[in-house]
């Protein structure tokens, strides 16, 4: 069961954190990394990491806040999120590349979506 499976979100002040995790049944992936999609706007890559060498992607609106960290042992993968802001307020989604490469942010390379936690971050 390749299928991720996220918990973690929540509704937040600005300033404030939640913390994410994504777990799957599946250890051999290639990539797992979080997306995000707001009303009205494109899903965006937020960041990523490939399980077996560690190698991290952010994007930059997301450097210093967020930070991505994996547990092998139980295939899952944390977003702990830091200093939110309104403009953090999304679906956050959890995805994996099982036998798919291609670039880290790039939703395209991952083949397995999980169904999505809301963030919701208030003035």
């Amino acid at each position: 069961q390749v299928q991720p499976v996220e918990s973690g979100g929540g509704s937040v002040q600005a300033g404030g954190s939640l913390r994410l995790s994504c777990a799957t049944s599946r250890s051999s992936v290639n990539l797992m990394g979080w997306f995000r999609q707001a009303p009205g706007k494109e899903r965006e890559g937020v960041a990523a990491i490939r399980p077996d060498t560690g190698r991290i992607n952010y994007a930059d609106f997301v450097k210093g806040r967020f930070t991505i960290s994996r547990d092998n042992a139980k295939n899952t993968v944390y977003l702990q999120m830091n200093d939110l802001k309104p403009e953090d307020t999304a679906m956050y989604c959890c995805a994996v590349a099982f036998l798919r490469w291609g670039p880290a942010l790039d939703e395209v390379s991952y083949n397995y979506w999980g169904q999505g936690t809301q963030v919701t971050v208030s003035v």
